[in-house]
């Protein structure tokens, strides 16, 4: 979830002044998220380049109040509609053990090991939140919480069997100069 498209939905229900829209995104995001409003501010004058906000009148407290523009209200229902992309892209843990396996002289199965009780004990600390809370909204995003470290948990006992087992082997750095430039053409 972004910043960008949650300011827009919100503003998609009022017009808000940033500090309004923190405290909205926060209470929304059953306080999961926190973000200072600097980066709300910053969040809202690039929408407002891109033409997705624009500045209103100030209102009597002072606060310069942000209105959702159509283009705004455009993209906001397009997010809404369009399917959240999850990529393995980018997992900092799947990197750290995968070079940990792949990299001699370090310890794979003890780093493995330090990452799985990290990953049941954040496991255990969800599952107390998740039953302990009772907003309905707090308990839905703690259960994100829960199953995300069930996640982790399962997958780090995966790579503990690879490591003990030797499915994947330690390699030294590939010596050979890489070449630069673009391939070459496959003569046809």
């Amino acid at each position: 979830m972004t910043i960008k498209h949650s300011l827009l939905a919100i503003l998609a229900q009022s017009p808000c002044y940033g500090n309004q829209l923190r405290t909205e995104f926060e209470r929304r995001t059953a306080h999961s998220w926190p973000v200072n409003v600097g980066q709300i501010y910053n969040t809202l004058e690039r929408l407002e380049r891109d033409g997705y906000v624009s500045r209103g009148a100030v209102n009597e407290h002072g606060h310069v109040m942000w209105h959702l523009t159509d283009a705004g209200r455009a993209e906001s229902e397009s997010w809404f509609h369009t399917p959240t992309p999850r990529t393995h892209a980018r997992d900092d843990l799947a990197a750290k053990i995968s070079l940990a396996i792949s990299l001699p002289g370090v310890d794979a199965e003890a780093l493995i090991a330090t990452e799985l009780f990290a990953a049941q004990q954040r496991h255990a600390e969800s599952a107390r939140v998740h039953d302990a809370e009772d907003n309905s909204l707090a308990r839905l995003v703690h259960l994100a919480a829960v199953q995300r470290a069930n996640a982790d948990v399962q997958w780090l006992l995966a790579a503990q069997v690879a490591a003990t087992t030797g499915a994947s082997q330690p390699s030294a750095v590939d010596m050979h100069r890489p070449r630069r430039g673009r391939p070459k053409k496959a003569v046809a």
